[in-house]
């Protein structure tokens, strides 16, 4: 008919891959279970209480999507961990977003953490780090709370097997603009006293042996490699370090997002 149009419409679109993805309720279960903490597949069939052959094929078609990802454990070569892969998964949130509509879209930026007023002292949470010989991993973490988050979140780290701090912990640290070569070394029993709203193992060695703390805190893992391992001389290992840190800043971001969330501001 004149002035009307017969132009046809594209059909809908599929959801994107991420909805398609995650949407399912067993994979939903799995990302939640790993937004927690790095698990191993026994763990999340417990956790489940489903299959090791239905847990193990969601997990397939997760890593597939570069969604989840799996490291062997130190502790053990016939273990493996997963770990919930967060910037891909930000990253596919926001496209996802704006295939909805444009006014959905989300700008990806790293995550802000908890926020008080200048001056204010009181604290959202204390975070403890552990790994064997806190010369790296967990000295590093500890390090970046007090960076990002300031007087919001104290954060202790300690080892199992204290040994001096690595010269390239010292080293990418100094890149980020902070220094930590007068740290010490600490052993884990001298906080085991002490009351923690999270101890958070960077190490699978060490969260085999964690002990009790009082008040039960939030126990989380980061299976996090030892890069000191990762060649026979400082220089050959340094990378192995800038990718630690990089990493553990990437999991600070979004550790310290969960904190401001769940811990109400005081007074």
């Amino acid at each position: 008919m004149p002035g009307v149009s017969t132009a046809t419409h594209d059909p809908i679109a599929s959801p994107p891959s991420f909805l398609q993805l995650a949407g399912h309720p067993v994979r939903w279960r799995v990302l939640s279970e790993l937004a927690r903490s790095d698990r191993r597949v026994g763990e999340l069939c417990a956790r489940l209480e489903l299959p090791q052959s239905l847990v193990s094929y969601h997990l397939g078609r997760l890593r597939a999507a570069r969604l989840v990802s799996r490291r062997r454990s130190s502790a053990s070569g016939r273990d493996s961990y997963y770990v919930l892969e967060l910037d891909r998964c930000r990253a596919l949130l926001a496209e996802t977003g704006t295939s909805l509509h444009p006014g959905l879209r989300l700008i990806p930026g790293a995550p802000r953490g908890p926020r008080v007023p200048h001056g204010r002292r009181r604290r959202y949470a204390r975070v403890l780090f552990l790994c064997t010989g806190n010369s790296a991993r967990s000295q590093i973490a500890e390090a970046l709370v007090e960076r990002l988050a300031g007087d919001a979140v104290e954060a202790r780290s300690a080892g199992s097997h204290p040994k001096p701090l690595h010269p390239n912990a010292v080293g990418v640290m100094r890149e980020l603009e902070i220094d930590i070569a007068d740290r010490r070394s600490k052993h884990l029993d001298e906080f085991t006293r002490e009351r923690f709203d999270y101890v958070i193992s960077v190490c699978d060695r060490v969260r085999e042996i964690c002990p009790e703390f009082p008040d039960h805190p939030a126990a989380i893992h980061w299976s996090i490699p030892d890069p000191a391992r990762e060649g026979e001389t400082d220089t050959e290992t340094y990378p192995a370090f800038e990718r630690t840190a990089e990493e553990l800043l990437t999991r600070i971001g979004f550790l310290l997002e969960l904190i401001a969330s769940t811990q109400p501001p005081h007074g």
